[in-house]
């Protein structure tokens, strides 16, 4: 990834961009913890080990083109290239970014940063990459149809599009909110709206709308055993998904195809 990629006239500050100014505000003010295992992110952290094998098990990274969509501070985007891809980040708070750049100091790690959306990417860069991660990010944005999109147009023919986000739920408002944020207080209090949360089943028709195909929903659940999260069959809380952009292109795709989810 060159430096070049950083000046996209398109900034995530354009009235038209898909993002929240009070999340992406939230999200800023707590930037400089990104890598404290233990503050604030401490759940992505034991989440990320979860993310990456997962995506791993479906896409070989060695060599391949990465779009991080919602970077933060660059956990996942870190492991990626960790694993061989030539991964660019993008996210919508410059403070998020900062951190993740500062990091690289201390990971020794080659990966390239910016501050723009989904879209204003997918506007300049399209089709370019092998696979694309959107990592708890849909669930932080007014749009999700809009973003799920962007990533469908950033990825090229034949490549994978990941997903990961909590299915709303009564079970999800219970321990995904009252739990961890008031209970238990892992995360920050009101990180999650719960209206905001995605259905599997929504989140597959936003992917077929965006001539996506569904290949994998698998659910992810807290281990207080490990001390961390576990693959699971459970969708019902957190899950991760899988979409495939045919050969033909996001363009050519069965609008019906695909997995089916409930």
């Amino acid at each position: 990834m060159t430096d070049s990629l950083r000046t996209d006239p398109m900034r995530a500050g354009a009235p038209d961009a898909n993002v929240d100014a009070a999340e992406v505000a939230r999200f800023s003010a707590l930037a400089s913890r990104w890598w404290d295992p233990d503050g604030e992110f401490r759940p992505l952290h034991r989440l990320n080990p979860i993310r990456i094998g997962y995506v791993a098990d479906r896409v070989c990274l060695a060599g391949a083109k990465v779009v991080d969509v919602g970077c933060g501070g660059g956990l996942l985007s870190e492991s990626l290239a960790a694993r061989g891809a030539d991964v660019l980040g993008i996210d919508a708070s410059e403070e998020a970014v900062a951190a993740a750049r500062a990091h690289l100091d201390v990971s020794g790690l080659d990966v390239t940063y910016r501050t723009t959306t989904a879209e204003a990417l997918a506007e300049s860069r399209p089709g370019r990459f092998d696979l694309v991660t959107c990592m708890e990010l849909i669930e932080h944005v007014p749009d999700g149809p809009a973003l799920v999109a962007a990533c469908a147009r950033l990825a090229r023919p034949g490549g994978i599009v990941v997903f990961s986000t909590i299915s709303r739920t009564p079970k999800a408002w219970a321990l995904a909110i009252v739990a961890a944020e008031y209970v238990l207080g892992m995360l920050p209090k009101g990180t999650h709206h719960y209206a905001r949360f995605v259905r599997p089943s929504e989140l597959a028709r936003w992917g077929r709308a965006a001539r996506l195909r569904l290949g994998d929903v698998t659910g992810v659940a807290w281990s207080p055993a490990a001390g961390g999260f576990r693959r699971c069959r459970d969708p019902s809380v957190n899950y991760l998904a899988t979409f495939e952009v045919p050969a033909g292109g996001s363009g050519d795709a069965d609008a019906e195809g695909g997995t089916t989810v409930a």
